[in-house]
């Protein structure tokens, strides 16, 4: 009989309570008040939640940050150039509805309190999106979100100029009520220690060249990597729930891209809602973001009540 190939597992995984008792005494700097500015629309993490896993995950983070301005040091005692700063860059991948938004302002928050009081930045690839005319113009328009629908060599060049210490790097501006990247508008990037970033395929790959020549992905440049994880019949329900949270709040705003849908019947939005899940989200989840998982140095599991049961955390 043959012998079955060893199962090589890459991941090193905890329970909820498992990881929380990673956190190993570390004090708590954030508030009930300062978890209800963060969290995001129909996101019920609870300052106990908070505590349990993003206070060990900053705890962990500082221990990835020191290691990696340590091999900086090194490389640059070895080369005899100025050790110049090197940004730490965090990425945040996951569905839509699946809570990057939370989770990346949460992590913000608690590393700007470390006693270093380090500076933290945070950019969304939505402001990378190509505007709606250039997506109208290719016929792309639904499939706002898939990989080809983001500008990806400057989201590449973004990263680079990050990494290599530049100053007042700019990032355009993506609006959510008018659906689309604002004419003109940016923000500055000015030299974070740690810059995070947010998006849902910010962990491909990217077709690699035939002639073996180098190229760079943007998961190059990311020094730590977490995806949020969730079952894709509960992504459905919190996408819905979102949906109609909206139609009631953001899409009745008179410039909102959306507001014809806050004026339907609550049948005829539902049905909207689903069809965007069914033909958009669903197939860019299933096609682009859920095989990046495997990539992530850390993956955060959720349960159906949206909160997170299990951790699992690279081998290194």
């Amino acid at each position: 009989m043959a012998k079955r190939p060893p199962v090589l597992d890459p991941y090193r995984h905890f329970t909820k309570e498992q990881w929380s008792d990673l956190r190993n005494g570390q004090p708590m700097t954030l508030t009930e008040p300062d978890i209800k500015r963060l969290r995001a629309l129909t996101d019920p993490i609870s300052l106990a939640e908070a505590e349990e896993i993003y206070l060990p995950l900053s705890r962990l983070l500082a221990y990835y940050v020191e290691a990696i301005q340590g091999l900086n040091a090194v490389a640059t005692r070895f080369l005899n150039t100025p050790g110049d700063k090197v940004p730490f860059i965090i990425g945040v991948a996951g569905s839509v509805a699946v809570g990057k938004s939370t989770t990346s302002r949460i992590l913000q928050a608690l590393l700007s309190r470390w006693p270093s009081s380090p500076k933290v930045d945070l950019v969304t690839t939505d402001g990378f999106l190509h505007p709606n005319r250039v997506l109208e113009e290719r016929d792309m328009m639904q499939r706002k979100g898939f990989p080809e629908s983001y500008d990806r060599p400057r989201f590449v060049n973004f990263l680079a100029d990050i990494k290599s210490g530049k100053a007042k790097v700019a990032v355009p501006v993506y609006s959510h009520l008018v659906y689309d990247v604002v004419p003109g508008e940016e923000v500055i990037i000015d030299r974070p220690d740690i810059l995070i970033v947010e998006g849902l395929n910010i962990l491909q790959p990217g077709d690699l060249p035939r002639d073996g020549s180098p190229i760079l992905f943007a998961s190059d440049f990311i020094d730590f990597s977490i995806y949020i994880d969730a079952d894709v019949e509960d992504l459905r329900e919190w996408y819905i729930t979102r949906f109609f949270r909206l139609r009631d709040t953001a899409f009745r705003d008179p410039t909102s891209f959306f507001r014809k849908f806050s004026e339907m019947s609550e049948e005829e939005a539902g049905a909207f809602g689903r069809q965007v899940w069914e033909s958009i989200n669903l197939p860019n989840l299933l096609e682009n973001v859920l095989p990046t998982r495997g990539r992530a140095d850390l993956i955060l599991k959720k349960g159906k009540d949206h909160r997170v049961e299990a951790v699992s955390l690279k081998r290194l």
